[in-house]
């Protein structure tokens, strides 16, 4: 028996309507990131293996699918193997995610750029994923960063336009949770872990959702027991407010749920974002999480989420990642950046149902002349019609039906006859 033809593990084709879906929202986030002042670039698909381990991208660099060097021979790879040292065998790798690219990026064209540059990537990123529903090995990212901002001028702009976006695809209900790493620190500290753990600790919080204060508790006791249990006093007395989608962006409410010493200029600015945040689309709510982690180590202070009833999964994320860039520069440049989960808002995206009006099906029998169907075809298009040939079957309803799927509202006989477009009888499918 042969084997089933399939794309490879984790990664997808996609039928017309599916692929007219993905562009038809792809179109919408352009548009309305365009729109607030942002400007799209393009990256190569691979960077130096180096530069994607170097320690920017967290747990996933450990995803990233990397390149063998040209020339290698069977001595080579023994070497390797003996020495442990795989990633000695690979100079390229698969970008796991748009903003390692974008710093190598600003770094090598700073010349070029306006000093407070807003990038658009909207592109394809590789990570050697489990695959599962709403994750896969190759999926697509929106991102738009802001380079060279330090104030929270940064922040507003890019949640307003993330917002805006949202709004401009009809997805309504969505909550940005907020949130800063000086806050997460500031916990840590104050439970008594170790500033050497701290990176370790975030990620058992960042699994809160699913293993509960109890497992976070769990995963740290091993080392540090004392230090686990005041974290997992204080994660207990937060649920309740988690189950409610966090608290207000206020200074009162952040720090009545939180211990005294934490860093108060980080919560006075949370308060500040939410205040020049407040005209944001109806349909999108602000609210503080503390125990919102994001998985990337780059993040140095504002972080923020977006939620959505229709997903059981973020659909978006991002923040403030001051550090990075500098680390190709030898100079700190501010940076924050926000994307969108582009495979999971998709499917909550409904495609519009206008356009299939000028959409038509020319079904032609084989008597007709090529020049005249093709010149009937020429006619319409240039008056604006999508047109598509379809030779005449016995089965015409099956043809239609087919047509009608692919967004096709009418059609229309050709035969031997038919003069020019005007002396069509167009009639609607369906």
């Amino acid at each position: 028996m042969a084997s089933p033809i399939t794309p490879p593990r984790g990664m997808r084709d996609f039928l017309p309507a599916d692929k007219a879906r993905r562009e038809h929202a792809l179109g919408v986030i352009r548009r309305t990131f365009s729109a607030h002042g942002f400007d799209e670039i393009e990256t190569p698909v691979v960077e130096d293996v180096a530069r994607l381990h170097s320690g920017l991208g967290g747990d996933n660099e450990k995803l990233a699918f990397s390149v063998l060097k040209r020339g290698l021979d069977a001595d080579d790879l023994t070497a390797a193997i003996d020495s442990g040292d795989l990633l000695s065998l690979t100079d390229l790798g698969l970008r796991f995610d748009l903003t390692v690219p974008l710093a190598r990026f600003y770094a090598t064209h700073r010349a070029e750029l306006p000093p407070v540059f807003r990038a658009i990537q909207i592109a394809p990123v590789w990570r050697a994923e489990r695959p599962q529903k709403g994750r896969y090995r190759q999926f697509v990212q929106c991102d738009i960063d802001i380079i060279g901002e330090a104030s929270q001028l940064a922040e507003v702009e890019l949640i307003t336009a993330t917002a805006a976006a949202l709004d401009a695809l009809g997805l309504k209900d969505c909550t940005i949770r907020i949130n800063d790493r000086r806050i997460l620190n500031g916990l840590l500290e104050y439970c008594g872990f170790a500033a050497s753990r701290w990176p370790q600790v975030l990620i058992s919080i960042d699994k809160l959702d699913k293993i509960g204060a109890a497992g976070v508790v769990g995963e740290l006791s091993a080392d540090g027991a004392d230090s686990a249990a005041v974290l997992g006093g204080i994660l207990e007395q937060l649920e309740p407010h988690l189950a409610d989608g966090g608290v207000a962006l206020t200074v009162e409410a952040i720090t009545s749920i939180l211990p005294d010493g934490i860093d108060t200029d980080a919560i006075a600015a949370l308060e500040g974002l939410a205040h020049a945040l407040d005209t944001l689309p109806s349909g999108v709510t602000l609210r503080f999480d503390p125990t919102l982690v994001r998985g990337m180590g780059y993040y140095t202070g504002t972080i923020f989420e977006i939620a959505h009833p229709g997903s059981g999964s973020s659909v978006g994320g991002g923040g403030r990642y001051d550090g990075m860039i500098g680390r190709f520069l030898g100079s700190e440049v501010p940076a924050a950046g926000f994307s969108i989960g582009f495979e999971r808002v998709v499917d909550l995206v409904e495609l519009p149902t206008g356009g299939a009006e000028d959409a038509i099906v020319l079904v032609y029998d084989a008597a007709v002349p090529l020049d005249r169907l093709l010149a009937v075809k020429s006619e319409l298009i240039a008056s604006g019609r999508r047109v598509r040939l379809e030779k005449r079957t016995k089965n015409l309803k099956a043809l239609l039906d087919r047509a009608g799927a692919s967004g096709f509202g009418s059609f229309a006989f050709v035969t031997a006859e038919t003069g020019d477009a005007a002396s069509l009888d167009v009639k609607a499918i369906g």
